[in-house]
């Protein structure tokens, strides 16, 4: 599924590949065009047909079909066959490559139904040259929604190469992790207040989550990061350096942004599991520690009690009128010696 903006003469047209030919004739045009595609799965077929895929809507790409795409994109943009074959791939870590006449960026867009931290990824490519930006997705990407819908509403003029719409298109994409980051905040700052008073097993299971959950947001984070900083220090084709060095900036210091926090949360959901071993450490503690006194106070009382409780003919205590009372006192004065000596070393 191919969808193409045309930017010529200071308007945008929408439609289909139709708008190519006109791109290719008018060398002051500027083009965008998006192809949406589900990963391959068991619906797919080897026949080339498409099949729609049961999450996203998008037609499955059967292996002919790749290649089918492959040959369009590097006839049309030139773009390189390695670079094409990486954005076709299910799973890709992110990645920047530079070429002859355009720029490959790779990134980890996020799902169309996240928003919150156990979320999904699709993989995003970018090709991005003077006169083009082509993207692909596998999934449905919100960010490149909202790109499409500023276009529409004529919020995207200054158009002046492909960087244009791919560095905004990578702010959006950007602005969505860190919207995730920032739901996720109050929420830690809720289980920290609550984790003296009313730690439980729920709470621990949620922290445990998060971690997991960021521990793969700040990897992605942390690819993007780096891949933004080469770009900001670095002039690639595609990217009007001297033009766009402040959008490239923004973009790299929201991504630092992103990484940082994902790292933050990440320390503080490891704190907070830590914190709650060690309440759960203390109240067994205590626990154990009303056991011990307990125990300590009746094992001598139990031993005496055991000692007069054999019936033997021969024991002097037995035909004592004052035996069972001396043998009370003396258990009495045991369990209070004790109870002074708890209450001395501050364990009542």
């Amino acid at each position: 599924m191919i969808k193409v903006w045309l930017f010529q003469s200071g308007e945008w047209l929408s439609g289909g590949g139709e708008l190519i030919e006109v791109w290719r004739k008018d060398p002051t045009s500027i083009i965008w065009a998006d192809l949406s595609y589900h990963h391959i799965s068991k619906h797919s077929t080897n026949n080339g047909e498409n099949k729609k895929g049961a999450d996203t809507g998008y037609p499955v790409q059967s292996t002919n079909d790749k290649k089918e795409e492959g040959i369009f994109l590097e006839a049309t943009f030139g773009l390189h066959p390695l670079a094409i074959q990486d954005a076709q791939r299910d799973r890709h870590p992110p990645k920047i490559e530079v070429f002859d006449n355009h720029t490959f960026v790779l990134l980890k867009g996020l799902s169309a139904d996240s928003e919150n931290i156990d979320f999904k990824t699709i993989q995003l490519a970018l090709f991005v040259g003077e006169r083009f930006l082509v993207t692909r997705h596998t999934g449905t990407s919100l960010s490149v929604g909202r790109l499409d819908e500023r276009i529409a509403r004529g919020k995207a003029r200054d158009v002046r190469d492909g960087s244009t719409l791919a560095l905004q298109l990578c702010r959006l994409i950007v602005e969505r992790y860190l919207n995730i980051l920032l739901t996720l905040e109050p929420r830690l700052e809720e289980l920290e207040e609550l984790m003296l008073d009313k730690a439980n097993d729920a709470m621990l299971s949620e922290l445990i989550q998060y971690k997991s959950d960021l521990k793969r947001l700040r990897r992605f984070a942390s690819y993007h990061e780096q891949l933004f900083k080469m770009l900001k220090d670095k002039s690639h084709p595609g990217f009007s350096h001297g033009d766009r060095k402040h959008e490239i900036v923004d973009v790299w210091e929201q991504q630092e942004r992103v990484q940082s926090l994902a790292q933050l949360f990440y320390e503080t959901a490891a704190d907070l599991i830590d914190g709650y071993i060690s309440v759960a450490s203390h109240r067994l503690n205590q626990i154990m520690k009303v056991l011990t006194i307990v125990m300590a106070v009746f094992v001598p009382l139990s031993f005496l009690a055991g000692i007069y409780g054999m019936n033997f003919e021969n024991m002097p205590e037995l035909h004592s009128k004052s035996g069972y009372y001396i043998l009370l006192s003396v258990m009495a004065f045991i369990a209070a010696l004790l109870m002074m000596i708890f209450r001395r070393i501050k364990w009542l």
